[in-house]
């Protein structure tokens, strides 16, 4: 089948390379035209792991094209809509980017094709992006709803091996067009489901607010572990062993960023709003949230005072989680700016996160010159009074204590991962803070 997807984000970038990966012939088109050249160069703008070999074998086999225009879309059969939607000021999702694809799209429309609206949108703009592509194209088309269900650091294999395909349609046609391009992959008996449009965008919100809310719950019960002297990771282990609960996002950290679970969260309030409905539970998982972005923080606090001049910290990790570079809401932009404000500075290192962090930091100008990136985790920690760990990166789970406590001016660290035994990092001298944890 050809296929157009419009966006090399991750969500587009990933899905076209990976549907080329499964014999389509795919053009992905984004606007932005040092991006498009990167691609042609076979050098991804993002990090995913796995992804670049995927991407040089599928341009090198011819099945992977990438442009700045809209004609492939004119011999295309499925158009793929994975433009961002970031939040607006008012919470709300942006859709003008969406509007502006979509009108692009329409006057480029084959016959019968089917567009298809892969980004993540409230309820109803399935309504508005039908009644947009009818005002500017007199072809008939099909819109369907796909939503993405990728996490960032296995994207890949999240499109590969998918739990299950949610299809929103309103034509028999779509829906069986739909299943043959998504065949190969669900081979293994995984569903395709088929439902309402409007569904189909409900379950994308409902599915990551519902993720959000047990990362967000799990990391108020840790809260409530450091005051009763519970152990997290024991209670974790009791509660995840129930079927019914499960053990997937029921890690305390230093609460949930990226690209989707703050935007989506805000969104789906919003939603309910304009609907006259309070989402008391969503609300109650945005407010946890923001309160354990400084929760680390408080715990410095409380070790050296309130007045922190002249201290150093060092971050072990930027990125919002492992395997990706990206540090939107990341937890690492709170935890530096209470830092730099109490009058400290920080050091950091992120095996790949480092390069987006410091372009974002410097929206604030209170952090210039207050943060200095290295390209390797021990040097980072020259001269620190603490480690502080932010991401939860595999090289950081097994360090060589005994060259922490040589760079550090003082063996004290602050697990914002929970990354460490506790009684062996106590054993080797250190004073350290986690969350949630027993330490006597």
């Amino acid at each position: 089948m050809k296929v157009s997807v419009i966006g090399t984000g991750y969500v587009g970038l990933v899905s076209g390379t990976c549907f080329a990966e499964i014999g389509h012939d795919v053009t992905c088109i984004d606007i932005d035209p040092k991006k498009i050249e990167m691609l042609k160069a076979l050098k991804s703008p993002i990090y995913e792991p796995g992804l670049t070999e995927l991407l040089e074998r599928n341009v090198k086999s011819g099945r992977l094209h990438f442009s700045t225009g809209y004609e492939s879309v004119a011999s295309a059969q499925s158009i793929f809509l994975a433009v961002g939607t970031p939040s607006a000021d008012d919470g709300r999702a942006d859709l003008k980017y969406l509007r502006a694809a979509a009108i692009e799209v329409a006057k480029n429309l084959s016959e019968n094709a089917i567009v298809v609206i892969k980004s993540t949108v409230p309820v109803g703009t399935s309504v508005e992006i039908q009644k947009l592509l009818s005002e500017n194209t007199t072809k008939k088309f099909h819109l369907v709803n796909n939503p993405e269900f990728l996490k960032e650091g296995s994207a890949v294999e999240d499109f590969m091996r998918p739990d299950r395909v949610i299809i929103g349609h309103k034509d028999p046609a779509a829906m069986k067009a739909m299943e043959e391009l998504y065949a190969p992959l669900v081979r293994q008996g995984n569903p395709i489901y088929g439902m309402s449009n409007l569904s189909a965008e409900m379950s994308k919100y409902a599915a990551n607010c519902f993720l959000a809310t047990k990362i967000s719950f799990i990391n108020e019960i840790a809260r409530l572990c450091d005051l009763t002297n519970a152990d997290i990771e024991e209670v974790r282990k009791g509660i995840s062993s129930d079927k019914r609960i499960g053990g997937h996002f029921l890690y305390p950290g230093p609460g949930y960023g990226g690209s989707c679970f703050p935007k989506d969260v805000k969104a789906l309030i919003a939603t309910a709003e304009d609907y006259g409905m309070d989402l008391k539970i969503i609300n109650a998982t945005e407010e946890v949230n923001d309160e354990q972005k400084g929760y680390v923080f408080s715990k410095v606090e409380k070790h050296y005072g309130k007045n922190l001049k002249g201290k150093v910290f060092a971050f072990w990790g930027v990125a919002f989680k492992a395997n990706t570079d990206d540090v939107r809401e990341t937890p690492a932009i709170t935890m530096a700016r209470k830092l730099i404000a109490a009058g400290a500075s920080v050091q950091i290192f992120d095996p790949v996160a480092t390069e987006n962090y410091l372009s974002l930091m410097t929206e604030y100008k209170e952090c210039e010159g207050k943060i200095k990136p290295f390209d390797n985790k021990y040097d980072a920690l020259n001269g620190a009074d603490a480690l502080i760990t932010v991401t939860e990166w595999r090289e950081f789970t097994t360090p060589d204590f005994s060259e922490i406590k040589k760079r550090l001016t003082k063996p004290v660290i602050f697990d914002g991962r929970n990354l460490y035994d506790t009684k062996k990092v106590k054993a080797e001298g250190f004073e350290y803070y986690a969350i949630g944890k027993f330490i006597s």
